[in-house]
């Protein structure tokens, strides 16, 4: 059965992060199995287009800006007439039509809570979002109520995600984590000869801002140089702490550490491939983890801060570790033990390789179009998702 579905999205190439690799995730799955997948996000720059986008059928309204919030690079739209040109694409008197409209972020502003105001197709919504701080869900909580009753159906991407929302704005949501591209992302991937002379890697892939805990990592792999254990980190990513990290690579990790910048989609199965480890020290807000879930798809064992997201994906001494966040005596402790034990690192490299197999994209595409087929059979005469019971599915990679 084919269906026609819009996804409005304020995250998507050429912004990086994991709600734009969902996206690009869903949707090439969505289209692999025959729907149709109109993209609907804010423009880059000033002229609204971007590399690709006529044959990814993506349509830009606006412009894209990134905000500092919450220890991380945020995106929103602005632009002159905004509503009335979504309106012109998923409202009521829209000429192209669609089955279903899905909204990433949906009580977020601008793009997604206009979504919610003008889409005529039934709306699902799919949380991605936790947190420490819930101020502005406290401040905001009648509005963001009434919004969110607009809903037919609400996913989120793990049990931290649905709660964080959940205490304030009473939802319900389907729990449909995040997913990998098993094509892109599996054993055999070529390492990179320059990082393949026998020295252990460890490896980051993110954002450098706070939240991510740069600093952390790299006041660990000092104690862990300081003991004289050869490693070395490789770094893949850019961001507002880059100065910072640079000044903390100096000293006992001087040498080690290898700033490569963001790397295109297509180079960075071959950095998971090369590192012997993955490091994810962040401080909060990762309500799953995409990365490691990249990383265990290729084998490679897995350090990260305990925090409710990590640990929807990761199991502690199973597929890698589990630290304090903040704690970087207790990160470098993590490092040593796995750069000391190969066999530890083969054995946690094979649970997450086993374990990732369950999270392909296929298998997360057939699941939301079962909630697609659900809401639209159930949206003539019934009540929206706010006050429904959500939709049971078996849990993924158990």
């Amino acid at each position: 059965m084919s269906r026609s579905i819009a996804i409005v999205t304020q995250a998507y190439h050429p912004s990086v992060g994991g709600v734009t690799e969902h996206v690009a995730g869903t949707a090439r799955a969505l289209r692999a199995r025959g729907n149709r997948v109109t993209i609907i996000t804010s423009g880059p720059s000033g002229n609204g287009a971007h590399p690709g986008d006529a044959d990814a059928h993506v349509v830009r309204l606006g412009r894209n800006v990134v905000l500092p919030f919450n220890g991380a690079e945020n995106n929103f739209t602005v632009g002159w007439g905004l509503r009335g040109k979504l309106a012109a694409l998923i409202g009521p008197e829209a000429t192209a039509r669609f089955d279903v409209v899905h909204v990433h972020s949906p009580l977020s502003p601008v793009l997604p809570l206009l979504a919610l105001d003008v889409a005529a197709p039934p709306v699902v919504g799919t949380v991605h979002t936790t947190s420490d701080s819930d101020w502005l869900l406290r401040l905001f909580k009648r509005p963001l109520t009434r919004f969110a009753a607009r809903l037919d159906h609400v996913v989120a991407v793990s049990e931290p995600a649905r709660d964080y929302v959940a205490r304030h704005v009473p939802l319900r949501a389907t729990i449909l984590p995040n997913g990998v591209d098993l094509a892109r992302f599996r054993p055999g991937v070529p390492r990179l000869s320059r990082f393949d002379d026998g020295v252990p890697n460890v490896l980051f892939v993110g954002r450098f801002d706070p939240r991510k805990g740069i600093p952390e990592l790299l006041r660990a792999c000092e104690a862990v140089a300081r003991s004289g254990i050869s490693f070395r980190l490789i770094l893949v990513g850019d961001g507002r702490l880059r100065a910072e990290a640079e000044r903390l690579s100096r000293g006992a990790l001087r040498g080690r550490v290898h700033f490569e910048g963001r790397v295109g989609h297509d180079r960075l199965p071959a950095y998971y491939a090369s590192a012997d480890m993955f490091c994810s020290p962040a401080r909060a807000g990762e309500s799953f983890g995409m990365v490691l879930l990249e990383a265990m798809a290729l084998g490679v064992p897995v350090i990260a801060t305990d925090l409710p997201g990590h640990r929807s994906i990761l199991r502690d001494g199973v597929e890698g570790m589990l630290v304090p966040r903040r704690d970087p005596a207790a990160l470098a402790a993590a490092i040593r033990r796995l750069l000391e034990t190969p066999e530890e690192r083969r054995r946690m490299g094979a649970n997450g390789l086993a374990r990732s197999a369950g999270y392909g994209w296929d298998t997360i595409a057939k699941r939301l179009e079962e909630i697609y087929d659900a809401v639209v059979a159930n949206r003539n005469g019934q009540a929206r998702f706010g006050g429904a019971a959500a939709t049971a599915l078996e849990p993924i990679g158990a």
